[in-house]
């Protein structure tokens, strides 16, 4: 503990200095480490401090402190060895936004299990490949969700949280009647698997992926440091259950810097309440997707007095006119960061270093990032983002497990592939292109969808795009737009010979988007575009919307 302390310590100290935090940095070698044992129960024993604030949507609240955290997550344990929760044992964990989801995560994590953490909106059919390709023995889920596994077989215990607790299921409640001193049987080595998450994949089934007690609990100091957490912050980040997002930045981030759990529970989207729960409960870092961003820009920002010092968004490139907007409305920085449920953060702009519009930042503290051409496998100014395995970071992947071909691949050549397409200027910022499915060719021309749909989401009536290859004779493909709308806007002949005109006065010829559809966009389960999804769209019939040839004004 006390050499993590240390590295923490030293990002905290160059938290607006990047060139030191990067220099003073490296990875600890640890051998017995259990991040709950270890790390928090230490800080949170007699600690008063809200350690976990959830808000609920009708303003109600529940908190708990650090101290609490640690006795009830000490219960938990006690309670789930007694029904049979062993060292090693998978449990899927399917949980909301509520206290209990960290409890038990904080439980798992001293008892040596594993868990796979689980979206309250799977699918009977996705809960069947959780419990098979998981090798599940235990589910902990809300006894609301308790009948999705009717028809799912197995030999696992089943354990429900909350009121109405189904017959033959087992009622966390009686949890809080054990034992609140818990005491681990054997060490927990850093190098044991920990959590196994099931991507949400774009474009195949989903991948296992697997992280073990130090690759998350201690890689994200990286988040740490490009949130810029600091010790007593109240931390809000938007992020469902299930997702590695929620662990970033509603877990193991903000309890690395001692700050604040703040959660606010929402069913449908609405950003005045959102606005209102950052301004009244005292949030000074706030994390949302770009999605969210570009939600809250439509909201009046500026109406809203707040304590933030920190806003960060991930998940997906943020737009240069998001960033924009919200400097104007609060004065402050909207940083990017990159990252993968494969890693912790790698690239990010940190507190206080210049910002350049539209990328994603540097390499954090810990990270080297290679860009490494498809085609020759050799470095290069604009390449697929690679970790090179021989400065392997704390933050990366075991691998994909019970996938050797798939970790292999993703592995190959001595470098980490993420799958991404970036590019490195003269100063080493690293600007986001695109998966390397999502990059095409139009003319001959290499086209980013990302650079066009930073340019649509500037017109006032797009409230968000993507830019998919529409087949084209001439020119092979060109760029198509799916846009939605902006509230207030209808689709009409008149918006789109707007957007497109304007798409033409800021977009070199070669990048122009040549034809617009107003659509929703589908996406995965976690909320990422399936832009597979609109090439197939287009492949099979590109006639959809208007095309520049629908336009006489914009001939010439």
């Amino acid at each position: 503990m006390d050499a993590i302390r240390a590295l923490r310590d030293g990002l905290l100290a160059n938290r607006e200095d990047w060139e030191a935090a990067c220099a003073s940095f490296a990875w600890p070698a640890l051998d017995e480490f259990n991040w709950a044992l270890d790390w928090f129960d230490p800080f949170a024993r007699s600690n008063d401090a809200v350690g976990l604030l959830v808000v609920e949507a009708d303003g109600s609240s529940a908190s708990l402190t650090f101290d609490e955290l640690a006795t009830r997550s000490d219960q938990v344990a006690n309670w789930l060895r007694a029904q049979g929760v062993a060292r090693g044992d998978r449990i899927v964990l399917m949980l909301g936004n509520q206290l209990e989801l960290w409890e038990t995560m904080l439980a798992a994590m001293k008892l040596g299990a594993v868990v796979i953490p689980a979206t309250t909106l799977l699918a009977e059919s996705d809960l069947r490949d959780r419990i098979d390709r998981g090798n599940a023995r235990h589910v902990v889920v809300r006894a609301a969700d308790a009948a999705k596994f009717d028809g799912v077989p197995g030999s696992y215990s089943r354990i429900a949280v909350g009121e109405g607790v189904p017959s033959g299921w087992l009622d966390y409640a009686m949890a809080y009647r054990a034992p609140a001193e818990f005491a681990p049987v054997d060490p927990t080595h850093a190098s044991d698997t920990l959590l196994l998450y099931f991507t949400s994949g774009t474009t195949a089934r989903p991948k296992l992926v697997e992280h073990t007690h130090a690759s998350y609990p201690v890689g994200h100091l990286s988040t740490l440091y490009w949130i810029g957490l600091q010790p007593g912050d109240v931390h809000l980040n938007l992020s469902s259950p299930g997702w590695a997002k929620h662990a970033w930045s509603n877990f193991f981030a903000p309890w690395l810097a001692e700050a604040t759990v703040a959660i606010f529970n929402f069913e449908r989207f609405d950003a005045a309440a959102l606005l209102n729960v950052i301004a009244s409960h005292g949030v000074t870092t706030f994390c949302a997707p770009p999605t969210v961003w570009r939600m809250l820009i439509q909201a009046d920002l500026g109406s809203v007095k707040t304590q933030l010092r920190e806003v960060v968004g991930a998940g997906e490139p943020l737009n240069p006119e998001v960033i924009e907007q919200v400097q104007k409305a609060w004065g402050l920085t909207l940083r990017d960061g990159y990252g993968q449920t494969e890693t912790t953060l790698q690239i990010g702009n940190p507190p206080g270093a210049r910002v350049k519009p539209g990328s994603m930042g540097r390499p954090l503290p810990g990270y080297t990032i290679a860009l490494i051409d498809p085609l020759t496998g050799e470095p290069a100014d604009e390449g697929e983002i690679c970790l090179p395995l021989d400065h392997r970071p704390l933050g990366l992947m075991v691998g994909y497990r019970d996938d050797d071909d798939r970790t292999s691949e993703a592995m190959r050549g001595g470098y980490y592939h993420t799958g991404d397409v970036a590019s490195r200027d003269a100063d080493g910022y690293i600007t986001y292109v695109g998966r390397t499915d999502d990059v095409f060719k139009a003319s001959d021309y290499r086209i980013s969808p990302f650079e066009l749909e930073s340019v649509l989401i500037e017109h006032e009536a797009v409230a968000e795009a993507a830019v998919v290859p529409s087949p084209d004779p001439l020119r092979l493909a060109v760029p198509k737009a799916y846009v939605v709308l902006a509230a207030g806007f209808e689709p009409s002949r008149e918006t789109a010979l707007s957007i497109l005109r304007y798409t033409r006065e800021h977009l070199a010829p070669y990048k122009r988007i040549r034809r617009i559809e107003f659509a929703e966009l589908p996406k995965t389960i976690s909320g990422k575009i399936r832009r597979v999804e609109l090439r197939a769209r287009e492949d099979a019939d590109s006639g959809g919307g208007w095309s520049e040839a629908d336009f006489p004004e914009l001939r010439g």
